[in-house]
Protein backbone atom coordinates (compact mmCIF):
# COMPACT_ATOMS: atom_id res chain seq x y z
CA UNK A 1 0.00 0.00 0.00
CA UNK A 2 1.62 3.26 -1.23
CA UNK A 3 1.17 6.29 0.85
CA UNK A 4 3.59 8.91 -0.15
CA UNK A 5 1.53 11.35 -1.44
CA UNK A 6 -0.92 10.98 1.59
CA UNK A 7 -2.42 14.54 2.88
CA UNK A 8 -4.65 15.06 5.65
CA UNK A 9 -7.64 16.21 4.89
CA UNK A 10 -7.99 18.09 7.95
CA UNK A 11 -4.94 19.92 8.65
CA UNK A 12 -3.53 19.29 5.49
CA UNK A 13 -0.65 17.49 7.51
CA UNK A 14 1.56 14.85 5.26
CA UNK A 15 3.24 12.96 8.02
CA UNK A 16 1.56 10.22 9.28
CA UNK A 17 1.97 6.73 11.31
CA UNK A 18 0.63 3.62 10.35
CA UNK A 19 -1.01 0.82 12.79
CA UNK A 20 -3.30 -2.36 11.71
CA UNK A 21 -6.70 -3.18 13.16
CA UNK A 22 -8.69 -6.48 13.31
CA UNK A 23 -12.32 -6.89 13.69
CA UNK A 24 -14.98 -10.02 13.38
CA UNK A 25 -17.54 -10.10 11.10
CA UNK A 26 -20.64 -11.82 11.20
CA UNK A 27 -22.23 -14.21 13.39
CA UNK A 28 -20.27 -17.31 13.40
CA UNK A 29 -16.40 -15.53 13.34
CA UNK A 30 -17.87 -13.09 16.70
CA UNK A 31 -18.69 -16.48 18.61
CA UNK A 32 -15.59 -18.41 17.77
CA UNK A 33 -13.33 -14.83 17.98
CA UNK A 34 -11.84 -14.98 14.41
CA UNK A 35 -10.83 -11.83 13.55
CA UNK A 36 -11.45 -12.21 10.20
CA UNK A 37 -11.74 -8.27 9.18
CA UNK A 38 -7.85 -6.73 8.38
CA UNK A 39 -7.50 -2.82 8.38
CA UNK A 40 -4.38 -1.06 7.88
CA UNK A 41 -4.70 2.77 9.58
CA UNK A 42 -3.23 5.91 8.71
CA UNK A 43 -3.27 8.56 11.55
CA UNK A 44 -2.03 12.25 11.12
CA UNK A 45 0.58 13.02 13.48
CA UNK A 46 -1.07 16.38 14.10
CA UNK A 47 -5.01 16.49 14.61
CA UNK A 48 -4.85 12.40 15.28
CA UNK A 49 -7.19 12.10 11.73
CA UNK A 50 -7.60 8.42 10.80
CA UNK A 51 -8.22 6.93 8.05
CA UNK A 52 -8.70 3.40 7.60
CA UNK A 53 -7.92 0.92 4.44
CA UNK A 54 -9.60 -2.58 4.02
CA UNK A 55 -6.66 -5.69 3.62
CA UNK A 56 -6.73 -8.92 2.54
CA UNK A 57 -6.81 -11.45 5.66
CA UNK A 58 -5.05 -15.13 4.78
CA UNK A 59 -6.47 -18.40 5.52
CA UNK A 60 -3.92 -19.23 8.02
CA UNK A 61 -4.18 -15.95 9.69
CA UNK A 62 -7.95 -17.13 10.42
CA UNK A 63 -6.81 -20.53 11.57
CA UNK A 64 -4.40 -19.58 13.92
CA UNK A 65 -7.01 -16.68 15.16
CA UNK A 66 -9.63 -19.76 15.85
CA UNK A 67 -6.82 -22.17 17.47
CA UNK A 68 -4.95 -19.26 19.39
CA UNK A 69 -8.21 -17.44 20.89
Amino acid sequence: MQHQNWKCPKCSNQQFETDQLAGTGGVFSKFFNIQNRKYTTLTCTKCKYTEMYKTESSTLGNILDFFGN
